[in-house]
């Protein structure tokens, strides 16, 4: 018989999704103060992969991912997400976003994001909020599934992810603390 058992702590990440480099630093700056310090930061990359932001945030969208220095216990995921759609909220302009935050858990095995969107390959956490497994990690390199988007596809993203999953992997499972919202 199985037993429930405890999860490893994730790193969390977070793609930023905005219409300038100021934007991405000023939400970056909110995400500080709920989960702590960043360790590690992409290159800024062109969003020129779909056109599903646009109408509400504008064109010449940018991308960056950031991982924090603290991981998290894999089931407050939801929670996460919850604190990252006000953290658009606060930076909305007219009630359009001008920032797009997906947080996600790194392991070793995968990346999984969060979502408010249903889809067949997403399962319900609570609270609104949806999860998917969006990379496995196999093999030395990250594999996108039918369903994972573009950009977390490129080069850009892989190399992020594979800088956060080192961080990952150095850590000692004694100094793990959870993020919280508690400075």
């Amino acid at each position: 018989m199985g037993e429930p058992t405890t999860p490893q702590p994730a790193l969390l990440v977070a793609g930023l999704l905005a219409g300038s480099r100021e934007l991405l630093a000023h939400a970056e700056r909110l995400l500080v103060a709920d989960f702590g310090n960043v360790a590690a930061r992409s290159d800024i990359i062109k969003f020129d992969f779909s056109d599903y932001y646009e109408g509400e945030m504008g064109g010449n969208l940018v991308r960056r991912w950031i991982g924090f220095e603290r991981t998290v216990e894999p089931g407050r995921l939801a929670e996460v997400k919850l604190t990252c759609n006000g953290i658009e909220r606060t930076l909305a302009s007219d009630r359009r976003r001008r920032v797009n935050i997906d947080p996600g858990l790194l392991s070793l095995h995968s990346l999984v994001l969060a979502s408010t969107k249903e889809f067949a390959h997403r399962v319900y956490l609570g609270h609104g909020i949806r999860a998917e497994v969006t990379l496995i990690y196999r093999s030395g390199e990250f594999v996108p599934q039918e369903w994972t988007y573009a950009d977390y596809r490129t080069r850009e993203c892989f190399a992020f992810l594979r800088g956060c999953r080192r961080l990952l992997t150095r850590h000692n499972p004694t100094d793990l603390t959870p993020a919280s919202n508690e400075s």
